[in-house]
């Protein structure tokens, strides 16, 4: 959200702006590395504590971090910040895994899908209006009141959604209320609550390296979110710089993107509900977490065609309706790839999406923290033409990877099986 403001936090700190991006930095992979724990936490514990928890935590970190006195205090608070805030990304996709059936749980994961993707396109928009009207300070004063409102919403009307907690829950009341009899239920864990949390906490890591489908379409996840987050942090050197415009105006250019997520919700992912369905139906057989994969196609063609088009066009300075409608293509694709990717580690893995979707956000916050910290240095010495292009080269390699997963997806998950 302050990105449009990088320049007048690091006056306002005495410090340069390549340092200020290390806030974005220390957010954007805590972020990543907090789901490892919260995920499996909710299995545990259930989703509905983790997520009161975390809001109130990340809620109070927007006091610290609007009366930051210098760069470290507020690269520290920010990177905390991003540890409680991950819990959206750790257990959305469980909490959706729980509430809806799998043949129409794609168009909902595209909705949920928006909260994490427009946040850093509306963001830097309204980001831009308050640094300009008000001062870099209040982005986080006004956070401060957004996020404890929708806290104490939270403690109101969020739900236990976690099959295994209501169960035991429902249990403990049956025992107490028929003079502590037995009860059991499907699929109970009589091994010690340790031991129980540990095997939790290391079933990310354990699903990340030891699934090749799921390493791989992490890899690609972060190779867009480090994309993402390379360009985002660049717009304001981009079009203030190179095109002259004012910060608000930048704010508005991180809404082609934005545009691209909102269409790609729209028209894209009600089909890949409809396409899951009619495989099944066609090959007459359960549905298959392959046929989550043939819309992320989409995204294997327009992302790598849609980067090509915004280095060049930038670097020539084309008139920046053209760059614009570029990162529209980039957004659709962004969508295609990360809903198919995400819908396909819930169907893979069910009653532990949550800890599979952790372990794909690993390495996707990690890219989309460290990358930005050299792409100005990259774009500084190979122009925006061959830097940004860089970047789609690397998703132009991997762009084949959802194909290959259709067909030989089946195969892979078999012979990598794992118990979890």
């Amino acid at each position: 959200m302050f990105t449009p403001g990088i320049s007048d936090i690091a006056e306002d700190l005495d410090t340069s702006d390549s340092t200020v991006v290390g806030a974005t930095t220390g957010f954007v992979i805590f972020l990543g590395i907090g789901p490892l724990f919260l995920a499996p936490l909710s299995e545990t514990f259930g989703r509905r504590k983790l997520y009161l928890v975390c809001f109130s935590i990340f809620a109070l970190l927007q006091i610290p971090t609007a009366l930051s006195p210098n760069v470290e205090s507020l690269i520290g608070v920010r990177t905390i910040s991003g540890f409680f805030g991950s819990v959206g990304i750790a257990n959305g996709g469980g909490t959706i895994s729980d509430m809806f059936h799998p043949s129409e749980r794609a168009g909902v994961f595209g909705w949920y899908l928006l909260g994490p993707l427009l946040g850093p396109t509306l963001g830097p928009l309204l980001g831009g209006i308050i640094v300009q009207y008000l001062g870099w300070r209040w982005i986080f004063w006004i956070l401060t009141m957004v996020c404890s409102f929708n806290t104490i919403v939270g403690f109101f009307f969020l739900i236990e959604s976690y099959a295994p907690v209501i169960l035991e829950a429902r249990k403990k009341t049956y025992a107490s209320e028929n003079g502590h009899k037995l009860y059991r239920m499907a699929g109970q864990d009589d091994r010690p609550f340790w031991s129980k949390l540990a095997t939790s906490m290391a079933r990310p890591l354990r699903i990340l390296f030891t699934q090749p489908i799921v390493l791989t379409m992490a890899v690609y996840q972060a190779i867009l979110f480090g994309t993402t987050y390379s360009l985002y942090t660049n717009f304001e050197a981009i079009y203030g710089e190179l095109y002259g415009f004012d910060t608000t105006t930048v704010g508005l250019m991180y809404l082609g993107p934005g545009l691209g997520f909102l269409i790609a919700v729209w028209f894209i992912v009600p089909k890949i509900d409809t396409i899951y369905n009619y495989l099944a139906r066609k090959n007459n057989v359960e549905p298959k977490p392959e046929y989550r994969l043939p819309l992320a196609n989409i995204g294997a063609v327009f992302i790598p065609s849609s980067l090509f088009v915004f280095a060049w066009t930038v670097q020539y300075k084309v008139h920046f309706v053209v760059p614009l409608i570029s990162t529209v293509f980039f957004g659709i694709g962004q969508i295609a790839i990360l809903n198919t990717c995400q819908n396909y580690y819930i169907d893979s893995f069910q009653k532990y999406a949550a800890s599979a979707i952790a372990a794909g956000a690993v390495f996707r916050s990690i890219f989309g923290g460290i990358l930005p910290l050299g792409a100005s240095q990259l774009f500084e010495s190979a122009g925006f033409g061959w830097g940004i292009s860089v970047f789609a080269f690397l998703s132009l390699a991997l762009s084949p990877a959802p194909l290959l997963f259709f067909y030989f997806g089946e195969g892979v998950r078999e012979r990598f099986a794992i118990e979890l």
